[in-house]
């Protein structure tokens, strides 16, 4: 094996830190919908697709990525509220095969329309000017824009963690998410707490999409592969966990990028591979049943 700089070695363990956090935000929301509402949203990843969309389009027609950084998510956010509404509302009671069903059947028409407005070729974001040299860290180079994406999912968690402890609305959400009879016979409206998680879910999802737009372009077909990374990470740190979702969507980064360093053979392989190994050792995954931010 070649000599290994610590230099190369650091830089990668940052960017499986890059990873991470897109993974995080990824599994979060999805952590959060199925936590709450027992949703499988498969339509997660064509959410994700379209965050990176909706910020190239605000990039191009505003020259502003701070805006497009705040506006892609919320337009996102909102679509995944009319799809919680129109679409997955009417199947609540049922068998969760149901919205799985439908969200996965929405991800293909998602994608689908998006090839047919934005074409096949994909689209390449331009991170702000600000934001794209590099940083000096003493040991190695490492692009500005990488550090800030680590920097904006830190405080993206920190708002979640400060919303769902600090807040009413995020202690009504933790409420429903234990027991949803005792707050609908507390005679709060357990229907609306859905509809709210939902947005927040998908908006999260958005908030990747952009996020990881400057690094992968947009195209339609960018949700495909990740959100199946995304569903290993809430499987390994355990279902509708959110501390399950960062530790695993940050172990997972690293061993992606450490892989995809050492042996770059096995890097599409080896999410699935160590959730083999996590669930041989812990059924349940590492976090168990964990609730919200427990």
């Amino acid at each position: 094996m070649p000599e290994i700089s610590l230099a190369a070695l650091a830089a990668q363990v940052f960017t499986g830190l890059v990873l991470g956090g897109i993974f995080v935000l990824l599994a979060i929301g999805l952590s959060l919908i199925f936590g709450l509402m027992t949703v499988v949203n498969f339509s997660h990843g064509a959410l994700y697709m379209l965050g990176a969309y909706f910020g190239y389009v605000l990039l191009t027609h505003t020259g502003s990525f701070t805006v497009a950084l705040v506006l892609a998510p919320l337009l996102v956010g909102a679509l995944g509220l009319a799809v919680e509404r129109v679409l997955i509302r009417p199947l609540y009671g049922r068998s969760p095969d149901d919205p799985l069903l439908l969200t996965f059947g929405l991800s293909l028409v998602v994608v689908e329309t998006a090839r047919l407005i934005w074409g096949k070729i994909g689209l390449t974001l331009d991170p702000p000017r600000a934001l794209g040299g590099a940083v000096n860290l003493g040991f190695t180079y490492f692009p500005t824009y990488r550090l800030f994406v680590i920097a904006v999912t830190a405080v993206v968690l920190l708002a979640l963690w400060l919303f769902l402890e600090k807040t009413n609305v995020g202690l009504l959400i933790r409420a429903a998410s234990r027991d949803p009879l005792m707050v609908r016979a507390l005679g709060f409206d357990v229907g609306r707490v859905w509809f709210i998680v939902f947005g927040i879910g998908t908006g999260l999802a958005g908030l990747a999409g952009i996020l990881a737009g400057p690094m992968r372009g947009a195209y339609a077909e960018m949700g495909v592969t990740i959100i199946i990374e995304s569903f290993v990470v809430v499987v390994v740190g355990g279902t509708g966990s959110l501390v399950g979702a960062v530790v695993s969507g940050l172990l997972i980064g690293q061993v992606v990028g450490l892989t995809t360093f050492f042996v770059p053979k096995l890097a599409e392989i080896i999410v699935f591979i160590f959730m083999a190994v996590v669930l041989l050792l812990r059924p349940s995954g590492l976090f168990g049943e964990a609730g919200l931010l427990e």
